[in-house]
């Protein structure tokens, strides 16, 4: 950490700094120059974290050499990380194919579209059984009993299933059916929720939020990975933008960025990101072409009966082909689609 002093900072103040710093046990550096004074802070920067060093009289500036999210950043970890999701296998060079409905509707639903998307090469169910909705009016999801569909559907075709849990006081209910918790972008922030799938130490899909910056997300990921869950899954979804021809903004950039800054696998979601069917593939895509560890796509095999976001969703046949060119591209990027053990 470095510590910038105001231009007229005197003596004194600069000597007041020194003490804070090494009464916290560290040891300052003091360098002047011919327009500034800086003091530079060797050890331990977490325990500067509990003082405001810019609230000291004389302090410009505060610059932290390593990033706040110390756990996540590439400088903790430069390998990365390869997350396993009951024996799929996510990140370094294992693309993770993630495809189902937005919410779990009824066994019989359930079952065709698994049948589908796995036979197209997906190797991840999903479903929701818990909906966060923008008007409390609208579908909300069927809770437990669609934990048991998703579960069983998932174990009829030999597939690991991913729900979003909304609330900390469902962790353990959702735990028990779940191979993989996804937090969502409305909870990207729930630091409480965040504690509790932290201490889990199941897998996690955690969704850009819609306002989010990507240091945002990554300190989001901090608080999973402080309670001891390095298995956590970043998710680009789309952020809000000024621009309404589709649903979100499609941040592609974010992919390359979090490889800079990250060893944490990150995949995209083109379904959230456009809201458009005839967007998805392309953007999909350019997803796994800049870098993604897999993609995350909604599919439903009759869109206007869907309860839950049905524009947005792929028919089977759609997802087929997506599926087709996507695997042909991950050749091409020397990337694998991993099944689980058994799979059939």
């Amino acid at each position: 950490m470095i510590i910038v002093l105001k231009l007229h900072a005197t003596e004194q103040q600069i000597e007041h700094v020194i003490q804070r710093v090494e009464g916290m046990g560290l040891r300052a550096h003091l360098s002047r120059g011919t327009y500034r004074t800086i003091i530079g802070v060797i050890g331990d920067e977490a325990k500067t974290q509990v003082a405001p060093l810019e609230a000291i009289p004389g302090v410009a500036q505060v610059v932290p050499i390593l990033p706040p999210f110390k756990l996540a950043s590439i400088e903790a970890q430069p390998e990365p990380t390869v997350v396993e999701v009951a024996g799929v296998k996510i990140g370094g060079g294992h693309l993770g194919m993630i495809a189902g409905p937005c919410a779990v509707e009824s066994a019989e639903r359930m079952d065709a579209i698994a049948a589908a998307v796995k036979a197209a090469g997906a190797n991840i169910l999903r479903g929701g059984a818990f909906k966060p909705r923008t008007s409390p009016y609208a579908y909300q999801g069927m809770g437990e009993e669609g934990l048991k569909i998703l579960r069983d559907t998932g174990d009829r075709y030999g597939m690991p299933v991913v729900t979003e849990v909304m609330d900390p006081r469902r962790v353990e209910l959702v735990y028990r059916y779940t191979d993989m918790f996804q937090i969502g972008a409305r909870n990207m922030q729930n630091f409480n929720l965040l504690t509790e799938v932290g201490q889990t130490r199941k897998p996690v899909l955690l969704k850009r939020g819609m306002s989010a910056t990507v240091k945002d997300l990554l300190m989001s990921a901090e608080y999973i990975l402080s309670e001891g869950n390095a298995n956590v899954v970043l998710c680009e979804r789309g952020i809000k933008s000024f621009d309404n021809t589709a649903r979100n903004l499609f941040d592609v950039a974010a992919v390359p960025l979090v490889r800079t800054m990250s060893h944490l696998p990150i995949i995209v979601d083109p379904s959230h990101a456009t809201g458009r069917p005839d967007l998805i593939p392309a953007c999909a895509l350019a997803g796994l072409a800049a870098g993604a560890d897999g993609v995350h796509i909604e599919v439903h095999n009759c869109p206007e009966e869907a309860l839950s976001d049905g524009p947005q969703a792929l028919l089977p046949e759609q997802y087929a082909d997506l599926a087709d060119q996507m695997r042909r591209l991950a050749e091409l990027l020397g990337k694998a689609i991993s099944q689980p053990a058994g799979a059939v």
